[in-house]
């Protein structure tokens, strides 16, 4: 009963504290306000952490080991961090102005559709990486098609992106160049799915590919944060941001080989991490450190039109 009391009560919490009219006793100068990067992600790791730790609670006082689907409940929990700590600190940072920014950004869904053709980016290399290592390697990285699958990246990408792309990447990036904040942002995003890392994939648990795993998923996972960083910096549209986590997430939900053994998984998500990787070298090429639209260093029209 811990997990459904948190997931019950910290909704409640942050919408008292959101609507109050001073959540933070009206201290600007607060640690909060002074170090608004750190505290997002010294609450979002607790929180979400938390949550997940509450939901295997009962197995390991038993010391027992976990279920599948304990592992798989621990999403839930943990998108709570994301989510819920970048509305609040939202709040007590940049008050209700900035509330009212941040459901701007993620109603934004007008932008080119150049930008909605880059949603299929996963699902490209995704295929592409899996038929090539089919054809030359083994059938038994044959593409699924659970298709249901889609499902699993929908809360994923809705409540995360709050957070990451709502909260975290713009002022990350005010402080340093967008390229070295979304890769900075990729890496953290990549440690946040520590406690649910075993239960990802499909060769679950990885046993002692269980590191391996890690590494090849953080090399996907930052350079995938590069391009959903990229698609914001240029469109402002948290709406898109929301929509490439989704495509990245569920993609990988519905491919994935279904019967490949952990080191098998390693390999594949290693080699799309790479692909990922060229894609971003690409992005990089076209727009500069900044990910967007570059004048002052002479790129044709042709590449300032990738941005």
């Amino acid at each position: 009963m811990v997990c459904p009391f948190l997931c019950l009560r910290l909704p409640c919490t942050l919408w008292r504290l959101v609507s109050s009219p001073n959540p933070f006793f009206g201290k600007r100068e607060a640690w909060i306000g002074r170090h608004p990067v750190a505290a997002y992600f010294a609450l979002t790791f607790t929180v979400s952490w938390i949550g997940a730790l509450a939901v295997t609670a009962p197995h390991l006082i038993r010391h027992e080991p976990l279920p599948k689907m304990t592992g798989i409940l621990m999403f839930p929990a943990m998108l709570l961090g994301p989510s819920c700590i970048g509305i609040l600190l939202t709040r007590i940072v940049d008050g209700k102005s900035g509330l009212r920014d941040l459901l701007s950004r993620m109603l934004r869904g007008r932008v080119s559709a150049r930008w909605y053709a880059a949603l299929l980016i996963p699902p490209i290399l995704i295929l592409t990486v899996l038929f090539g290592f089919q054809t030359f390697v083994s059938t038994a990285y044959a593409p699924n098609r659970f298709l249901i699958g889609v499902l699993f990246g929908l809360p994923a990408g809705l409540l995360e992106e709050i957070g990451w792309t709502g909260y975290a990447f713009p002022k990350m990036s005010s402080q340093s160049n967008e390229l070295a904040a979304s890769i900075l942002l990729g890496l953290l995003w990549s440690i946040w799915h520590l406690p649910v890392i075993d239960y990802l994939g499909t060769a679950t648990p990885h046993g002692a590919y269980w590191f391996p795993f890690f590494l090849a998923f953080g090399v996907a996972m930052t350079a995938m944060r590069v391009l959903i960083s990229w698609i914001y910096t240029n469109t402002k549209s948290l709406f898109l941001a929301q929509l490439m986590h989704i495509s990245s997430t569920g993609s990988l939900v519905i491919f994935s080989a279904p019967r490949l053994a952990a080191d098998q998984e390693v390999v594949w998500y290693g080699v799309y991490g790479i692909s990922l990787w060229l894609a971003v070298a690409i992005v990089a090429k076209a727009c500069g450190r900044d990910l967007r639209r570059q004048t002052a260093w002479g790129l044709s029209s042709k590449h300032r039109a990738a941005c």
